[in-house]
C-alpha cells in the first residue's frame, strides 16, 4: 500500500501548477474570463455553477494572483473579477488544452474552434521553442533537473 502524502510535498512546476489551476471549475472560469466575463452572475449563468463553489474558486483565483477583484458599484457593493497579467499568461495553456481536446473529435463534433480573428481561418496551435521556433513535443526535447531540484528529481532526470 502506497504511503499517504500531501500534494504540496511533491516538488516541481507540474504539481505547483496543478495545485493552482488543476481544479476543473478553475479552468472553466479562466476560459470565461478570457472570453470577457468579469461578473459573478455572468460566470454563474454561463457555467451553471453553485454560488458557494463559484465564490470559493473566485477567491482562490484572486488569492493566487490570477484574477483581481475590483468594486464597480457602491450600493449595493458589487465586484468584478479581471484577469491579471499573471492570469492572462495562462491563455496559451487554455488554448493548448482546448486544441488537445479538439484533436480527439471529428470536425462536426467540435463546439468551438480557434480561428485567426482577421481571416476566420481555423488555426492549429502548437508549442514551440522561442529561440528556434521548433515544436517541443518531439523526443528531441526532454526534461532535466533544474537548479532547485531535490535529489529525487536529480535521480529521475539525467543531467545534460
Amino acid at each position: 500500500m502506497a504511503g499517504r502524502f500531501r500534494s504540496d510535498e511533491l516538488p516541481g512546476p507540474l504539481p505547483s501548477t496543478v495545485r493552482q489551476i488543476g481544479e476543473w471549475w478553475t479552468l472553466l472560469i479562466l476560459h470565461d474570463a478570457f472570453d470577457g466575463y468579469t461578473r459573478f452572475d455572468e460566470f454563474q449563468r454561463n457555467l451553471r455553477i453553485s454560488s458557494s463553489m463559484l465564490t470559493t474558486r473566485l477567491r482562490a483565483l484572486v488569492d493566487d494572483g490570477l484574477l483581481e477583484r475590483t468594486q464597480y458599484q457602491d450600493k449595493p457593493p458589487r465586484y468584478e473579477y479581471v484577469l491579471t497579467e499573471r492570469g492572462r499568461s495562462l491563455r496559451p495553456v487554455i488554448i493548448a488544452l482546448a486544441a488537445w481536446g479538439n484533436e480527439r473529435l471529428a470536425a462536426e463534433e467540435r463546439t468551438m474552434i480557434l480561428v485567426d480573428a482577421r481571416t476566420g481561418e481555423e488555426v492549429e496551435p502548437v508549442v514551440v521553442d522561442r529561440a528556434t521556433g521548433r515544436r517541443v513535443d518531439g523526443p528531441e526535447y526532454v526534461f532535466t533537473a533544474g537548479p532547485a531540484a531535490p535529489e529525487a528529481l536529480r535521480r529521475r532526470y539525467r543531467q545534460l
